[in-house]
Order: structure tokens, then sequence, then C-alpha cells
């Protein structure tokens, strides 16, 4: 193995591939240069990407045990949709442990699992294997996000004490993909989809910088789901119509809104809370994402949509419907927000440095799998709280088979 550049394959070359892709244009010493896929064409059309933008000679492969036997090749980013992450995992370790190749690591996008028995499979198999492991949660490497919590912690926390409350929301319109929608194959609706960043990323605010963020203990979680748009006649027909008739969200709809609370003891016994919001119910200019630090004498706030130009265009202006201006965009004329560098705002290329600079040297990243088995146990807690109407001390019982009822089809708040 090359200890010169770091040779990456990807599994999976649909849309959070291509923006992994993209961010890898400003990522040094790593080059892109497989792409598995069983969606056709997708992996072709990833891999043209990648030797599209100069990152790599990517090649299309047929399946992951060809990623594998490749010597170039030295680390997987796994971002095959949720259902097919697990096997994904147990496919690569099994290759391994029969002699087919070596890794020196694997990051896996989010959710690590469905649920939580998924998630603490994940991270077995890549132990198991004596793999590094990276836990690919963007939002704790956008720009605006760490500068703004080094800046807190370094002057109002270190003068009046420690924050105490994160808020976190990410909100759009809904899902690109038809799986996305279904509960069986994602693992719940929005809560599965979307919480698991703002959880994630106001635990990261909370938490001390160098220190791991297994110094706040949860202790109870409080939440709410609801249908409260796509389970309308209207909204419904166009989820059917999308999904050539295989979405009925009628019948088996997942959640569209969601909101948690969850409160964690740091060290001292001091409280902190972090309060989550999600939705596709969202018709604003698109992926809006908010974040939120108070503390006794400071706060801050950072707005992916408040961050860069705007422009203006009247009702002359005809084009066509896209993203070219921000990620779910929902309009072409108005006065519309500009997110000039997606990949770097959101945090892709900060994420893909830090993992590519920490397999490299051999280290384990600041975000593992260990880091996502916390974030799907708080997820499942909070699908706990919301189906029992009650807060739910955490760890609560059975937690490890619990499956949420939108997952097995059996959730529709339409009937009661």
């Amino acid at each position: 193995m090359s200890d010169e550049r770091l040779g990456v394959g990807f599994v999976g070359g649909g849309f959070v591939a291509r923006f992994h892709i993209r961010s890898f244009q400003s990522v040094r010493d790593a080059d892109v240069l497989g792409v598995v896929s069983r969606a056709d064409p997708t992996a072709e059309e990833a891999a043209a990407l990648a030797r599209e933008l100069g990152v790599g000679n990517a090649k299309p492969d047929d399946t992951i045990t060809d990623l594998v036997p490749d010597p170039a090749i030295e680390a997987i980013w796994i971002c095959a949709p949720n259902f097919a992450r697990l096997e994904v995992m147990t496919e690569l370790v099994h290759a391994i442990e029969s002699g087919q190749g070596e890794l020196r690591g694997v990051a896996c996008e989010k959710p690590l699992g469905r649920n939580a028995a998924e998630a603490r499979r994940m991270l077995q198999l890549v132990e198991r294997a004596g793999l590094l492991h990276g836990y690919l949660e963007n939002q704790l490497f956008s720009p605006g996000v760490v500068r703004g919590r080094d800046i807190v912690w370094a002057r109002g926390a270190a003068l009046t004490g420690p924050p105490f409350l994160a808020r976190a929301a990410e909100e759009h319109s809904g899902p690109h993909m038809p799986w996305f929608w279904e509960g069986e194959l994602q693992g719940g609706g929005v809560l599965n989809d979307m919480m698991c960043h703002s959880v994630e990323v106001a635990r990261f605010l909370l938490t001390p910088p160098g220190a791991p963020r297994t110094v706040l203990t949860p202790k109870k979680v409080t939440a709410y789901t609801s249908c409260l748009k796509w389970q309308k006649p209207r909204y419904a027909e166009q989820l059917a119509q999308m999904s050539a008739g295989s979405l009925d969200y009628r019948a088996r709809p997942s959640e569209d809104f969601a909101r948690a609370l969850v409160e964690f003891e740091d060290a001292d016994g001091g409280i902190r809370v972090v309060e989550a919001t999600t939705s596709w119910c969202f018709v604003g200019a698109g992926l809006r994402l908010t974040m939120e630090l108070l503390g006794p004498e400071y706060s801050m706030e950072v707005n992916s949509l408040d961050s860069g130009p705007k422009v203006f265009f009247s009702r002359e202006v005809k084009g066509d419907t896209g993203e070219d201006l921000v990620e779910k965009q929902n309009a072409e004329t108005g006065v519309m927000p500009i997110v000039s560098d997606e990949e770097a705002e959101y945090g892709y290329v900060g994420e893909n440095r830090h993992m590519v600079q920490a397999f490299r040297a051999g280290e384990m990243p600041m975000s593992t799998f260990v880091d996502g088995v916390a974030v799907t146990d708080l997820l499942m807690a909070a699908y706990m709280s919301a189906e029992q109407e009650r807060t739910v001390p955490f760890p609560p019982p059975n937690l490890e088979s619990f499956i949420p009822a939108v997952a097995r089809g059996e959730w529709n708040p339409g009937r009661k």
C-alpha cells in the first residue's frame, strides 16, 4: 500500500456519492479509483464524473469483491442505500477475511444502520476485520459550525461557563429517490433520514473542543412524529406517481415531521439539552440547515440559506426547474439564495479531508462507527418516545431489538 496517496473505492453511485466525489476536488493525497453500484447505470455515471473532475481514474466495477482485490484501492466509502449497508459491510469483511485483498479503512454514510441491531453489527464487523473506520457525518465539518463552535468555547464558555442548549434543524421538501420515502427500506421517515444529522451536530456543539462526545451522557428522550403533509390525498397521489405506484402514503406513510429533546448530563452533573427538528414539509428556497448554541452570556447561529449571495428574478425570467442555486431547490423566480460551494458549506470537503488524512496516518478519525451506534441508539429512543407518547429514560429497555412501527409498515396516524 502506498503512503503517498490514498486510493478510494465507492460503493454506491447515487446522489450522496456524487456529493462526495465532487468534494474530492478539494482533497489532497487521494484518488477515486472505483465505483460499484447495483443501480445501473449509476456506477458508470459516478466513475465518469470522477474522471471528468480529475479526482481519479475511476472505473465502474461489477461487485464489491472487484474493489477489495485491487491493490490500488486502500479505503472504501459506503454510500449505498440504508437497506444495503449491512450487506455491503458483510461482503467487504468476507472478502478481506478470505484473503482476497487488504484495506486500511472504511467510511460509511449516515445512518450507520436502520436500527440499533444493524448499527451494532456494522461496528462488530469492522472491528473484526481490524479496519480503521469513519462515520460520515458531514455537518460536523461545516466551516460555519466548526468556526462558530471554536469561538464560542474559547471566549464565551471560558469566561461564563459551558453552553447548555443546542438547537439543530434540517428541513426540505422531500427526498429525491422513492426508497427514502418507504419506511421498511429506509428504516423510518424523516427522523431516521435527517435527525441523525441534527442530533449529532447538536451533540458536537455541546462538547468541549478536543473532548470525545462521550463526555455527555444521555439521560432521557422526548419525541414527537407526524405526517403533516404527505398523507393528504393530493400529495399522496404525487408520491404514488413519482414512485410508479409503489408508495401509498394513505395506507403506509412515514413521518414527514419529527422533533426530539434529548437531555444529557456532563461530567460535573450539569444538564445539557439538544433540541432537534426535521421536516420533509418545508417549502422555502431549498434545503435549510439551522444550528444554534446558547450559553449563560452568549449564543451562536448558523443558517445555510443566509450565508451567501442572493439573486432576484422577475416573472419574465423563465427557465427549467433544477438545483443550480441550492439543494432541494423549490423555485426559479423571486429572491433566491445561492450556496456558492455546497460541498464545502455542508461539510463534505472538510469531512473527506479529515478521513483521508486519518486513514493515511493509520489513525482513527474523530467520528467513527462508535459514534454512528450512539446516534442510532438516540434515534431509536426517539421513535420509542413518539410511539409511547411519553419521555423515555436512556437507554430504554429492549433498545437493541427495537424496530420502529414505521419501519414495520405498521404506523399510520391517519387511522387515529
